[in-house]
């Protein structure tokens, strides 16, 4: 298990790597672009090749994108949906360059329709993605908290969504804070093999690529996206124990999306409790 943290990728993306380090993280996810925004900053192939040189100098790897805030493939807007779909292949395009894992994004909102309405407009969608990007890199779905009428809440939806797309390049990561925000019990262990069955059951222990590691400030089924950091929410420093010792996780690299302990994001400190926690 590789304690990873998000960190900015501002100037150089090859910084990021540096910035990791900084915070002793041992593996990284990163933004291609603004989060909130379409535009895609163009990355010199020098700066790629050095955060390539750099990763593997110092062994921080691997790496996960992070979509943009505004894909919504769900969403009954053609254009809205198309530039979801354009952002998607694009950070695919890129994190074959820099041999990237994939991009780690979530799916959106039904916006009333309902999941069963909607869905065979996100299985065609994900179908031009795999369609339009590299073979290599995968397309990893995020759980999601259950706010805004969100999909992919429930390991059941995302379950559905793999099966209907039919490709082997579908992975999935599991956010803590926003399992146990949709009530999912993983700050117990009863709660935590309950959860992880059901996980294996619905998509696949063999889908799990990645732990997005997030106390929560919102309570067990609160319904509500709102990260802390280790040990300082619900979720709590024994949650977290209980979490890293499952068997489930055990080769999965998580990655830190905290506030931070002086708000600055991912932190030092934050990365040295998990790693206290893993053993070492």
């Amino acid at each position: 298990m590789k304690i990873g943290a998000h960190v900015s990728s501002s100037g150089s993306i090859d910084r990021a790597i540096d910035r990791a380090g900084e915070i002793g993280a041992e593996a990284v996810q990163i933004f291609l672009s603004g989060p909130t925004a379409w535009r895609v900053k163009d990355h010199p192939e020098k700066d790629r090749e050095a955060y390539k040189a750099k990763a593997k100098e110092t062994g921080i790897e691997p790496t996960f994108f992070h979509g943009v805030y505004l894909i919504n493939l769900g969403s009954p807007n053609p254009e809205l949906v198309d530039k979801g779909i354009g952002s998607l292949i694009t950070y695919q395009a890129g994190a074959a360059t820099i041999d990237c894992l994939g991009t780690i994004f979530h799916v959106g909102s039904h916006k009333g329709q309902g999941f069963e309405a909607v869905l065979p407009r996100v299985v065609q969608s994900l179908r031009r993605v795999l369609e339009g990007s590299p073979e290599g890199p995968w397309l990893i779905i995020e759980n999601s908290a259950g706010m805004g009428q969100s999909i992919g809440a429930s390991f059941a939806e995302i379950g559905r969504i793999i099966r209907e797309v039919g490709s082997e390049r579908i992975m999935v990561c599991l956010d803590t804070q926003h399992s146990f925000a949709n009530g999912y019990d993983v700050a117990t262990q009863d709660g935590l093999n309950s959860t992880m069955e059901e996980f294996d059951r619905e998509v696949g222990l063999d889908r799990l690529v990645a732990v997005h590691a997030n106390d929560s400030k919102c309570p067990l089924d609160g319904g509500i996206d709102r990260h802390e950091n280790i040990g300082e929410g619900y979720i709590g420093l024994k949650g977290f124990e209980v979490i890293t010792r499952h068997p489930a996780f055990q080769d999965v690299p998580f990655l830190l999306e905290v506030p931070g302990f002086e708000r600055s994001g991912a932190d030092l400190k934050n990365v040295e409790i998990l790693k206290a926690m893993r053993g070492s």
